[in-house]
């Protein structure tokens, strides 16, 4: 009796431990299970993906209305708020003479183009319907390259796909697409169809609207772009405020000096920018700047990138007052400049 009284506490202590231990396992078992799968993740997303279809009359003879050609275009949208706001891109819409929405659910609702901005290619819709499923918002601030990631939108109009990747590049802005670039880069699968779709992240957030493809062939090949949802809503807001994207304008083209630019042409500096055109009547001209002049600072900051100038001047509303350091010959100078706001359809970069 006593040693059995004695033997207990142990068998006890291990029968304690090997529960704990098939917790344990049970637990990481469970975990594998989970970050091997992007279920929930897709679960939380797609009911705010929407497919979009377009109705464009292309008409073939000036007075024959009878030879109007009627085409349907497929792309895709997401909904970001509950009252039914919705984004996509420009060129999903263009030109469309009517738009419907498929939901989900297999609803097809009609919708109304509050605004476009061709300058970043994207576009707000608006569906009457109240209590839609938004999507959750991320931050692409936070993005980091190597962080996984999923596509979700209407490739060549088969129906709602998830592909899955990894964040590849981040700024990416010289890529010739828009006007004001800041892409996030991709290699998860994006194909016609996908253009304005969501790229989310595994917890199912918004982090871009899918935008383009870089591609030989028309399909995807690895390198697909997406404009941060940070700019998306900046964007945004203006458009269901105004109408349209409100931007800073300065008036000039520049392009980026390197050591061999500066020696070819003998500039006094190796960085910086170098003025190479000013639209008349523009603040760039009122305040005094030349062709030929050299921008070292732009509101205390080095300006050694054209693209990031040309997005921080558009991100300024008309009445900024900026600070500009230049040279011109071997004097330098500083100038104050009022900016204006950006004509319509001004291919001017700044």
């Amino acid at each position: 009796m006593n040693q059995k009284n004695a033997w207990s506490p142990l068998i006890l202590s291990a029968l304690a431990g090997a529960c704990i231990g098939l917790t344990v396992l049970l637990i990481q078992e469970k975990h594998k299970t989970t970050s091997d799968s992007y279920s929930t993740s897709v679960q939380i997303a797609t009911p705010s993906v929407v497919n979009i279809y377009t109705q464009v009359i292309q008409q073939k003879g000036l007075n024959d209305l009878d030879t109007a050609k009627h085409s349907i275009n497929l792309g895709s949208g997401v909904i970001v708020t509950k009252d039914g706001f919705i984004l996509t891109n420009h060129h999903v819409i263009q030109n469309a003479q009517s738009i419907v929405i498929a939901l989900h659910d297999d609803r097809r609702i009609k919708a109304q183009l509050i605004g476009s901005d061709p300058s970043t290619d994207l576009a707000v819709l608006k569906i009457p319907h109240l209590n839609l499923p938004s999507i959750k918002m991320g931050d692409s601030s936070k993005v980091s390259v190597g962080d996984r990631i999923l596509a979700i939108g209407n490739p060549f109009g088969i129906g709602q796909t998830v592909t899955a990747g990894i964040i590849s590049a981040k700024g990416r802005n010289s890529i010739g697409l828009n006007t004001y670039e800041n892409f996030l880069q991709t290699d998860a699968a994006i194909n016609p169809g996908n253009s304005g779709g969501a790229l989310v992240n595994l917890k199912g957030e918004l982090i871009g609207i899918s935008s383009a493809i870089y591609s030989s062939s028309g399909g995807s090949q690895g390198i697909g772009f997406a404009t941060p949802v940070d700019d998306a809503m900046e964007v945004m807001t203006d458009i269901i405020q105004y109408g349209e994207v409100i931007r800073g304008y300065l008036g000039m083209e520049a392009q980026k000096i390197t050591p061999l630019l500066a020696d070819n042409l003998s500039l006094p500096s190796n960085h910086g920018l170098l003025v190479n055109d000013i639209t008349k009547e523009s603040p760039a001209e009122k305040a005094g700047i030349e062709v030929g002049d050299i921008i070292l600072e732009i509101n205390n900051t080095p300006s050694e990138d054209p693209f990031q100038i040309r997005r921080f001047i558009a991100s300024l509303k008309p009445g900024t007052h900026i600070s500009l350091v230049g040279i011109r010959g071997l004097q330098s100078y500083q100038t104050n400049i009022t900016l204006e706001k950006q004509p319509a359809m001004q291919r001017i970069n700044y």
